[in-house]
């Protein structure tokens, strides 16, 4: 019988750039070509198998891809390694601090404890998929260590699960930071391929807010009447600026005599810098807005308020040009106005709410007054009106059906309709032409 060696050649050649295929002294079989290598180079790969056909179709497989363009993989290290990169010397140059502060925190809990040690190059889909499976249904006291830290057990070290799992929105968030360091990695030609895009985590519902009805908006403004902070609270509610807009305004962004703000900066606190003053959340976010006649005025008066500080407070005024600052002329600290928005609820009697949901509030009343949807969303600021379709679809459902019940109490009485329309003089109804 022949041996594999004792083929004929020229059952063997294979065509120019189909590599070649032998088997070792160790009776694996070796595989190798010519392929397309980062920096549009070629480089010379091996594949093995146990049998002539599965070295081969490796090599067949490489050769392919290399044919449609992907380079092949150059990244020798782990998932680990290549997250620290990613974050170190590509996301804190493109994201806020905030948001380089929130990835971090992801990767160093959850990404690199569960997916690390594997090689960057070999990660699968099916590997993906299992890690958000068994984050999913792990408590995170087990998982973390969190309750052995604590000084008093009260969860699994006290023999008690209290199965504190991720929410469908944090499991979201923590596959879209693995799909956003994958995706560069493909960018930098490191692999062929995001295996994270192929895994679906589900759409989360989106998180429930209560806004303010009519009524306890103005319980609360009637509250705020007398603080120093009225002309903001009255500025948040009409308007629907967020926390950090509405601190990082200054009086070179308010035209008083044309009623307009230039929403341009945001405030807020970073682990690094204190206090900072940023560009707005999003491109869109930067706009110009409309201010109310009740905001003008309130401006005005706490433009004179705040002169009177400023004199009272002399060399130890510290100017900066914010609309809204301290009673030294300091930048107010976002956590400071929240404080203090709990307790002017309190004081209204008015349900605990975020200061966020001001925000929901102006636009939930907007819409039941019959604002049109593209006006809310130039006044938000958001890059989409399908995000302001989304965000505020059960307001537009209910005005969906107080229209559908208004038709219908016009097509349940027929009889009323005639007997209004008969008792004057007006003539009978005519046709009505269709445009």
């Amino acid at each position: 019988m022949a041996t594999p060696r004792d083929t004929p050649a020229c059952r063997r050649t294979r065509a120019n750039g189909d590599g070649t295929v032998y088997q070792r002294k160790d009776s694996r079989w070796e595989a190798a070509g010519y392929v397309l290598a980062p920096g549009n180079t070629r480089k010379r790969v091996r594949v093995y198998g146990t049998t002539r056909k599965e070295a081969l179709a490796k090599l067949t497989e490489k050769i392919a891809a290399s044919n449609r363009g992907l380079p092949v993989s150059s990244a020798q290290g782990s998932v680990a390694a290549y997250l620290t990169y990613w974050l170190e010397n590509v996301a804190v140059h493109h994201l806020r601090e905030n948001t380089h502060t929130r990835y971090a925190a992801c990767v160093d809990q959850y990404l690199i404890p569960g997916l690390g040690k594997k090689r960057l190059t070999k990660i699968t889909a099916k590997d993906v998929r299992t890690w958000l499976n068994q984050l999913r249904t792990t408590c995170q006291c087990c998982t973390r260590g969190l309750d052995t830290a604590r000084d008093q057990p009260r969860c699994c070290a006290a023999g008690a699960c209290c199965s504190k799992r991720l929410s469908p929105l944090t499991l979201t968030y923590i596959h879209s930071v693995l799909k956003s360091a994958l995706e560069h990695a493909v960018r930098e030609e490191e692999i062929p391929r995001n295996v994270a895009r192929n895994v679906r985590t589900g759409t989360p519902r989106p998180r429930r807010f209560e806004p303010l009805s009519a009524d306890e908006a103005r319980q609360l403004l009637t509250t705020t009447q007398d603080h120093r902070l009225h002309a903001l609270f009255e500025l948040a509610l009409h308007t629907g600026l967020r926390k950090g807009e509405l601190l990082g305004l200054r009086w070179e962004d308010l035209d008083l005599g044309s009623g307009t703000a230039a929403i341009r900066r945001t405030l807020q606190r970073t682990s690094a810098g204190g206090l900072t003053t940023l560009p707005t959340k999003t491109r869109a976010s930067e706009r110009r807005i409309a201010l109310p006649t009740r905001c003008i005025q309130s401006l005005k008066h706490h433009h004179e308020q705040q002169q009177h500080e400023r004199e009272a407070a002399g060399t130890t005024w510290q100017h900066n040009g914010h609309v809204f600052t301290t009673p030294q002329g300091r930048p107010i600290d976002p956590t400071n106005l929240t404080r203090t928005f709990t307790t002017l609820l309190r004081r209204a009697g008015l349900r605990r709410i975020r200061f966020h949901d001001l925000r929901h509030s102006t636009a939930t009343l907007l819409l039941e007054q019959g604002v049109e949807l593209v006006v809310i969303k130039e006044l938000l600021g958001h890059a989409h009106i399908g995000v302001t379709a989304t965000v505020y679809a059960h307001v537009r459902l209910r005005l969906q059906r107080d229209a559908i019940n208004t038709l219908s109490t016009a097509l349940d009485s027929p009889k009323t309709t005639e007997t209004a329309r008969s008792d004057g003089d007006e003539p009978p109804p005519r046709n009505a032409f269709v445009r």
